[in-house]
């Protein structure tokens, strides 16, 4: 029998690979379901109810798609949205994510493997490489929690795995002179950082950082030809191409900015709204000076987020240092030595992305174990698993070509093996930190949300409510309450009149203390009658009235 040719092996371990991750993605998705674990997260259930909306709402439509948050997630989960039993336990957000991770999973191989196949020789050792490039991205314990929720970090990982991936295969193509193979990798690359700007902000980053390397590399690849510095683009086929993919993600930016001004009266209403990161900050800033950690200083920002990495990758200060110094050592011989590769370095991107946004766009980061010694975007540090993972990959191929004894690579790669084993054990054991965020932040939430949807059942099967969403939908969600018997803050035809006259608008009115809805009461006093308080530990109390105008 004849041994595989390479390229069969290469499809075999995409298949393999294909079915492990999937058997992986659903292992942990079952689990997580059973336990009653997969809305935990507030931004969890907000994604769910913002997809609903767009199709169970007073005005549906895709102008029920809000602000701040970009829309691809929410138009992925759409399909499966309209399914109520798939809103309400969370199924139709965790199955984008779960296919994102698997995409992430093949991503990632395929990145490390062509990389390192792209090197002189050492085939094997890059197979080998790419599988534990594999195995240390698959096996993220806070990974696999967050591939079964409907939080949008596994899709966003998986738009910016694939487009580092198509950036280095550009890259490659041009140094072999493979021109029309370069622009379709560029332009698949394209199409990756445009999903990417779809799904979160630090897609927008990625992007023009992604579009001034591949214009410096193009000037290049010019220069060594003997053509000129800007020979691409006195070339058709080249024009043509740059020309799509610059219209394509400028397309999308304007598209997001129009649709803030016609639906929110201003084009920035996702980065300076009441909904924003900085509108949040704000309101919820202390008077006598508090700011939290990495204000105004990006270099602390950068610390925090990078803190924030390690403990998504270890639970103890030994393998967290290890593993940021390896993949800063593997990052440092890649500069200086492996200049083919050079591209793998913009997997560091996260890290100046997050101190600028800590620094100035009012995102915090908190982490237990540093000031103010608690839980808050804990979950953010997973954007650098691809960096441990494909340096530690790099490091790990390093090792295997300096040893020419059988035995020895054997027992490298089995260490390596032992040590993310190692590592992911202690998580496990500790519980992975993303869903240690996730049940602290949420225990008082779920306990008050509880208490209103036992309120909200007893309510007459076609009333009406008026209700702020931004504070406590889940309870909606928690009992199928249909959110077009709803005015909330999406319906701005309604909104808006709601808070002038309460009272004329619905059946009942729930007032969290300090949101619109009652200070719209304590302003315009109106005909209603107290039917129910519900309060809990550190939240604000919530009342629910019953209008009488109306009746």
């Amino acid at each position: 029998m004849e041994a595989p040719t390479p390229r069969e092996r290469q499809r075999l371990d995409y298949l393999v690979l294909t079915c492990l991750a999937s058997a992986l993605s659903a292992a942990a998705f079952f689990y997580y379901w059973h336990t009653g674990e997969l809305l935990l997260y507030g931004d969890a259930v907000a994604h769910m109810n913002i997809a609903r909306r767009v199709i169970d709402s007073r005005i549906p439509g895709l102008l029920q798609l809000g602000t701040v948050w970009l829309p691809l997630p929410h138009l992925l989960m759409l399909p499966l949205i309209w399914s109520k039993w798939m809103w309400q336990t969370g199924v139709g957000g965790s199955i984008p994510s779960m296919l994102a991770y698997i995409a992430g999973v093949v991503g990632i191989f395929r990145l490390v493997h062509n990389g390192l196949t792209f090197l002189p020789g050492f085939r094997q050792e890059a197979r080998v490489s790419a599988w534990f490039a594999v195995l240390v991205y698959a096996l993220n314990p806070n990974l696999l929690y967050l591939q079964s929720t409907a939080m949008t970090e596994p899709l966003y990982l998986a738009c910016f795995l694939w487009s580092t991936l198509f950036l280095s295969e550009f890259a490659q193509h041009l140094r072999r002179g493979e021109d029309e193979a370069a622009r379709r990798s560029l332009f698949y690359c394209g199409i990756a950082l445009l999903l990417g700007m779809m799904t979160r902000y630090d897609g927008w980053f990625t992007a023009g950082v992604f579009g001034l390397v591949a214009f410096i590399t193009l000037i290049r690849a010019s220069l060594s030809s003997g053509l000129g510095p800007l020979y691409f683009l006195r070339d058709r086929d080249w024009r043509r191409d740059l020309l799509s993919i610059v219209l394509l993600l400028l397309t999308m930016s304007c598209a997001w900015f129009v649709y803030n001004k016609y639906e929110f009266k201003d084009p920035l209403a996702f980065a300076r709204g009441p909904y924003s990161a900085k509108g949040i900050e704000a309101r919820t800033h202390n008077p006598g000076g508090w700011h939290h950690p990495g204000w105004n200083s990006p270099r602390t920002g950068a610390t925090y987020f990078v803190e924030s990495a390690k403990l998504n990758m270890s639970s103890t200060e030994r393998s967290e240092r290890i593993w940021l110094y390896s993949a800063l050592l593997a990052s440092v011989m890649l500069a200086g030595f492996i200049r083919p590769l050079w591209t793998w370095l913009l997997l560091w991107i996260p890290v100046p992305f997050y101190a600028i946004s800590m620094a100035w766009g009012g995102v915090p980061i908190f982490i237990p174990k540093w000031w103010p010694f608690s839980y808050y975007n804990v979950r953010y540090g997973t954007q650098l698993i691809p960096v441990f993972a494909v340096f530690g990959a790099l490091l790990l191929y390093l090792f295997l070509r300096r040893f020419s004894w059988m035995e020895m690579k054997r027992m490298v790669a089995i260490g390596a093996v032992l040590f993310v084993a190692w590592s992911y054990y202690g998580v496990w054991r500790e519980i992975p930190i993303c869903l240690r965020e996730a049940r602290v932040n949420s225990v008082d939430r779920i306990a008050i949300e509880t208490k209103l949807a036992a309120e909200l059942s007893q309510l007459p099967p076609d009333a009406t409510l008026l209700m702020y969403l931004g504070e406590h939908g889940g309870a909606l969600q928690e009992i199928g309450f249909p959110l077009k018997r709803t005015i909330n803050e999406c319906h701005k035809r309604y909104w808006h009149s709601a808070l002038y006259t309460p009272a004329l608008m619905a059946d009942f009115i729930v007032a969290t203390d300090g949101d619109p809805i009652a200070q719209a009461l304590s302003e315009h006093p109106a005909e209603v009658v107290k039917i129910a308080s519900i309060s809990a530990p550190r939240q604000h109390s919530i009342s629910i009235y019953r209008t009488t105008a109306r009746r």
